[in-house]
């Protein structure tokens, strides 16, 4: 579904302070929909918020109290939508750089009448470093992250160390971390990188059923038509990191 990658990138469309040479996707902009257009210029100042070094206060966002999911790299937003929409009682931020995908989620909130659904088009490692506090997302979704097949392009993907241990330090203790991909050899990688992380700890033994949370979407059906296994990793933020001693 999503379409993460990790590169050098161009600069967005919308402004943006400065920014580092390298950032955690390639930026591959497509031409939006008369549409997706639409919805972008319409929509976007009600439902995405503009990047800032500065933390998100959730509650004031979402005009309530409830517990947030991040959704990384969320492609058209089918996924994020529809997720969003069966689950009333939490709300998402979902990060995406690509224009078109924006603004087919922004159709689709006003379609659905989505009111827990916010949107930041920007670099999530900075979103990450820079707008969440620690300890306060209660899951985060990275699903069909880019894989970057090619052995030369593997210091490109997203799921690396570095990566990993930011993530998890923004879950609260209990959250979860939910990745999905059609990638054997990303998904061994991706279970071997979250295994060594002291602060998760995996839900299953390897890699997870679907949960019933996760849509079937157009991109795995798509993958299963290829004969791609599709592998989901559920892991969650330990109480206490692994080998503190404590319980």
């Amino acid at each position: 579904m999503s379409e993460v990658e990790s590169g050098p990138q161009e600069p967005l469309a919308l402004g943006e302070p400065a920014r580092p040479a390298v950032r955690s996707y390639v930026l591959r902009q497509g031409r939006m929909s008369v549409a997706q257009k639409r919805a972008y210029e319409t929509l976007f100042d009600s439902h995405a918020i503009v990047y800032a070094e500065g933390i998100l206060d959730f509650g004031q966002t979402f005009g309530r109290g409830a517990p947030c999911v991040l959704e990384i790299g969320f492609g058209m937003g089918e996924t994020t939508a529809a997720i969003a929409g069966a689950n009333p009682e939490r709300d998402f931020i979902a990060v995406e750089v690509h224009s078109p995908g924006v603004g087919s989620l922004l159709k689709q909130i006003a379609e659905r009448g989505l009111g827990n659904v916010r949107i930041i088009q920007h670099d999530v490692v900075e979103v990450l470093r820079h707008m969440i506090a620690p300890g306060s997302l209660a899951g985060i979704h990275v699903f069909f992250p880019d894989p970057w097949p090619k052995k030369r392009h593997h210091k490109r993907r997203l799921i690396q160390s570095p990566f990993v241990a930011l993530a998890a330090s923004r879950l609260s203790p209990g959250g979860y971390l939910h990745l999905a991909t059609d990638w054997l050899e990303y998904a061994e990688q991706m279970l071997a990188v979250l295994d060594a992380e002291p602060l998760l700890r995996n839900r299953s033994t390897g890699f997870a059923p679907r949960p019933e949370h996760r849509p079937l979407t157009k991109f795995e059906q798509r993958g299963l038509r290829l004969g791609h296994p599709v592998c989901d990793l559920l892991f969650e933020r330990a109480r206490t990191p692994e080998g503190s001693g404590q319980e």
